[in-house]
């Protein structure tokens, strides 16, 4: 992993691996990424071609000569580490360790995952299953990939919409590698009132109480299109949704998290036009009044 000034702004996008991995890069230099997240896989499927040589030393090569100093990696929608369903729950934990193999071959330190859903069993149930599975993934895993817990809008069963269940599996499984990758939508539609700068000081006061800022290993930039507490998930730009521009100056003027990656995961627009908007607009923020 390479290593980056703690002043140096690392800020970008979910981008496509479409045509092969390694062109990830070239798109993120595109839009002025200097951080990118990525699928390394078809995210809504189970099955993935194996990784050849080749995909891996071109993902390296373009890795090595590009100006992008953080990448992370998304697991599959498919997984669900918490289901009640056995079968269901034993598929989901091979397919994540095929997810962290990808990973540690491509050299990729980092892979956020959502936490699961419990499907109607319960939090206390879903949380249970859910350390279990982790027990076993950081038994037969691979070493030197940090797993990122995602936390959730908790729509329908969905698990994570709490801090306190991220800090019951790090708690849990201390034989685990784990960080927190905070996601600003997700958070304000489960409940953490980030529009305004009180409300923003709170909830970071919370995660700091709860997990430790020190896991803040990377930060979703998402507006949210849906009101304060509605438990659904979804994206709206950076200042057009209902957190709105103080929460995110608030956040990208925060020192404690200045030198966390951030990367947002909205719609490009045609030519990344709203990419460019919006990474833009979160730079300036981060830059202050002028």
């Amino acid at each position: 992993m390479s290593s980056h000034p703690s002043d140096a702004l690392l800020l970008g996008t979910h981008v496509s691996i479409a045509g092969g991995l390694y062109k990830a890069f070239a798109r993120g230099e595109q839009i002025g990424c200097t951080a990118i997240q990525i699928f390394t896989k078809n995210a809504s499927r189970w099955q993935a071609k194996q990784l050849q040589q080749a995909d891996i030393e071109a993902f390296r090569t373009a890795r090595l000569n590009s100006s992008i100093e953080f990448i992370a990696a998304h697991d599959s929608y498919l997984i669900n580490l918490a289901s009640p369903e056995e079968e269901k729950r034993q598929r989901s934990i091979g397919a994540f360790i095929d997810e962290m193999e990808r990973c540690a071959a491509l050299e990729i330190g980092y892979l956020v995952m959502h936490p699961g859903a419990h499907m109607g069993e319960g939090v206390e149930k879903g949380l249970d299953l859910l350390v279990d599975s982790f027990r076993t993934i950081f038994r037969h895993g691979p070493a030197g990939v940090s797993v990122l817990l995602e936390n959730t809008a908790g729509q329908g069963s969905c698990l994570g919409d709490r801090f306190e269940h991220l800090a019951v599996v790090i708690d849990r499984v201390p034989e685990g590698d784990f960080g927190i990758c905070l996601d600003t939508c997700h958070a304000f539609a489960a409940g953490y009132d980030l529009s305004t700068l009180a409300g923003y000081q709170h909830t970071m006061e919370q995660f700091e109480h709860l997990i430790g800022l020190d896991r803040l290993q990377l930060i979703h930039l998402n507006d949210s299109k849906k009101p304060l507490g509605s438990r659904v998930d979804r994206h709206q730009h950076i200042g057009k949704g209902e957190i709105g521009l103080t929460g995110f100056t608030a956040l990208m003027q925060d020192a404690r998290v200045r030198h966390v990656p951030k990367v947002i995961e909205l719609e490009p627009g045609e030519d990344h036009c709203f990419d460019y908007e919006n990474l833009g607009l979160l730079r300036r923020m981060a830059q202050g009044p002028r």
